[in-house]
């Protein structure tokens, strides 16, 4: 069982830890860890996007967050970030390779496979830019059915509107696009 630790609103452990079944059941705040594979394209940038696969608890066969995953408790948020990129898409990085972008909240109820999700999670936010070929790429099976590159623009603009394709996190997604500005 996976434990991970009750955070406060700033995703500071409060001492107490969770099963992260009960945290999905009640909505207990918890701490995740994204990283956003990007590529400079020209004038633009790209992201990597996961296609979750049809068995996850949520949002099963939307595009997704690059890699991201659950803190488990007593873990640091790099740590989780250089683990959940190693085991879904099968990059091996240095904590060095990530850079931090900032922590946003996540913060809804939404019924997956006949059960509601509620999820509260503080969220810290890494860029990993180091080329990458998704032909070079091990996918985790039973997390990610494929992945490959958008426009960072054109998910942006997409996600205002419509929900269809991608369930990444506008909050996410929007530290992405501010922390790239800074980059050129």
């Amino acid at each position: 069982m996976e434990y991970l630790d009750v955070v406060d609103e700033k995703g500071q452990p409060t001492g107490k830890t969770v099963a992260r079944a009960e945290a999905h059941d009640k909505g207990i705040r918890h701490r995740t860890a994204h990283v956003w594979v990007v590529r400079k394209n020209a004038d633009s940038w790209d992201i990597l996007l996961q296609k979750r696969s049809m068995e996850k608890e949520s949002f099963p066969g939307y595009y997704d967050t690059s890699s991201a995953g659950h803190i488990p408790a007593g873990s640091a948020p790099v740590t989780s970030a250089l683990r959940e990129l190693s085991e879904e898409l099968g990059i091996t990085a240095r904590p060095d390779d990530l850079v931090y972008a900032g922590q946003f909240r996540i913060r809804y109820e939404k019924e997956f496979h006949g059960k509601m999700f509620r999820d509260n999670e503080v969220t810290s936010v890494y860029v990993y830019s180091r080329p990458v070929d998704i032909k070079d790429l091990v996918l985790q099976k039973t997390e990610v059915d494929e992945v490959r590159w958008f426009p960072l623009d054109e998910v942006w603009d997409e996600i205002q509107t419509d929900r269809s394709r991608f369930c990444v996190p506008t909050g996410g997604l929007e530290l992405v696009r501010n922390f790239l500005k800074t980059e050129g």
